[in-house]
């Protein structure tokens, strides 16, 4: 099972930052999850542009530190555009064997297959538009349609793995199940999913199967 630290480690620094990052790194994850933005210089580490901080890192900066340790890295684009410039940056660090490029958007990871066509790609699953997942007052609302979701996806993941020339599905927890699971493995696709944060999510989605683990607390994830 590979062990991802989100966005570094969200639960010991930070989420987005160099701190987050070593803190990740210190807990000898596999792969340490960042979002990456557009910015005016430079690519930026941020959930979302309109997150980012005057402080936030360079894209370059991160993968310095990551190369430095001899870590690996799940890159999630979360702006259009920047497919090249990502890839082109973990070429410079010597990251692409140790990479994994995600995006909700099936076009970002054909484009990003057209730059560099071995880099490793994860198509993630669902994309919550109005971020409407992080409103409480939603939550019962969010788990009726998650529900639904997890009944049809089985059923669509093929064609939607295709359209995205995706390696890796990146799924929600609570969409996962054995079924899910098998017919990805049927197309030697691998399955990751986020965010875990406690022992009885970690619990289902281990007994499911899936190949990858995303937590913002790498020490739930054990050794």
């Amino acid at each position: 099972m590979l062990r991802i630290g989100h966005r570094g480690a969200a639960a010991l620094a930070s989420e987005n930052t160099l701190a987050s990052i070593e803190a990740a790194i210190e807990y000898e994850v596999d792969l340490v999850e960042i979002d990456v933005v557009a910015h005016a210089d430079a690519l930026r580490l941020a959930h979302s542009p309109a997150e980012m901080r005057d402080d936030s890192p360079a894209l370059d900066e991160a993968l310095a530190l990551v190369a430095r340790a001899d870590a690996g890295v799940m890159l999630d684009l979360k702006s259009r555009g920047i497919e090249r410039s990502a890839v082109e940056t973990l070429r410079e660090h010597d990251l692409l064997d140790r990479a994994v490029v995600a995006s909700f958007h099936p076009a970002s990871l054909r484009a990003v297959k057209e730059v560099e066509p071995a880099l490793t790609t994860g198509f993630s699953y669902p994309f919550d538009r109005t971020g409407i997942s992080k409103r409480w007052a939603f939550e019962p609302l969010v788990r009726v349609g998650l529900a639904g979701l997890r009944r049809a996806l089985p059923a669509r993941i093929a064609g939607m793995l295709v359209r995205a020339q995706a390696d890796a599905l990146v799924v929600h927890h609570a969409l996962v199940s054995r079924k899910l699971v098998d017919r990805c493995h049927g197309r030697d696709a691998a399955v990751l999913t986020w965010t875990i944060e406690d022992d009885a999510a970690l619990a289902h989605v281990l007994a499911a199967g899936v190949d990858g683990v995303i937590a913002n607390d790498p020490r739930l994830l054990g050794d």
